[in-house]
């Protein structure tokens, strides 16, 4: 079970919005290549970055800041990249630039060909992130719900090649209330590939019942506020994980 730290980068800063409000943002850092090694030095062994201007605007916005991660990291642990990516040329120069997964979310939604397109030029390397609220998919940053099943359509990207879905429940997203754990294992016990969950973890009991369902097809959690509030600590959270994970697949779940 990895826990993924987030980095949410608008205007080229690190910051964490309230269910996905661009006006409702906090600022945690003016340095994403030092945020993004920091996490490194605590552990990580996976990085989550999201460029919120792109994700609203349609284009990559935070390009720069991106490549300053990159630089930062290097190629020690791998990253995954989404918002306001919609075609294939801006996949190449992220995968060139270091990248090592794409995250395709509204795209994914309203031009499905351009996914498919997607898997078949950049194998192992495509991922999808559904975000949805009260099971129906969010697109455009958040700002409309569609009519989209969630379960349905992550099925369809799966026929597709991703690697995985990142599944992020939007009335939980920084707000600190708990994992949507029913939603998430009804998402995974419905695919054959990884679910990334998102939203919503606070504590390091969100870190154990996302490992008791890890058998069900959970991956890793995204964490992002919690971490950056100090309501959660990373490298207490990643110990904990790897001890249950260990636990829970040799069947030792009583000490757990």
């Amino acid at each position: 079970m990895l826990i993924i730290p987030a980095i949410d980068l608008k205007d080229g800063q690190c910051v964490r919005l309230k269910q996905g409000v661009m006006e409702d943002v906090t600022v945690f850092s003016e340095n994403p290549g030092a945020m993004a090694r920091h996490w490194l030095d605590q552990g990580a062994r996976r990085l989550h970055l999201v460029d919120l201007n792109g994700a609203f605007a349609g284009r990559p916005k935070n390009e720069l800041a991106i490549r300053d991660i990159v630089e930062a990291i290097g190629d020690e642990i791998p990253t995954q990249l989404g918002g306001g990516i919609r075609d294939l040329e801006t996949i190449e120069r992220y995968l060139d630039d270091g990248i090592t997964y794409i995250i395709i979310g509204t795209a994914a939604v309203k031009t499905p060909g351009f996914l498919h397109d997607a898997c078949n030029a950049f194998p192992g390397h495509i991922m999808v992130g559904l975000d949805a609220k009260e099971g129906k998919v969010a697109v455009n940053g958040w700002s409309k719900v569609t009519g989209h099943d969630v379960v349905d359509l992550a099925k369809k990207f799966e026929d597709y090649g991703v690697e995985a879905i990142i599944y992020t429940d939007i009335g939980r997203d920084g707000m600190l209330s708990g994992v949507n754990i029913e939603a998430t294992v009804e998402l995974a016990r419905a695919l054959t590939i990884p679910v990334i969950a998102s939203g919503g973890i606070t504590n390091l009991d969100d870190i154990k019942a996302l490992c008791e369902i890890e058998l069900e097809g959970i991956m890793g959690a995204i964490t992002g506020r919690a971490i950056y509030e100090g309501a959660l600590d990373f490298k207490s959270a990643q110990t904990l994980a790897d001890d249950l994970s260990i636990r829970i697949r040799s069947g030792d779940t009583a000490s757990s």
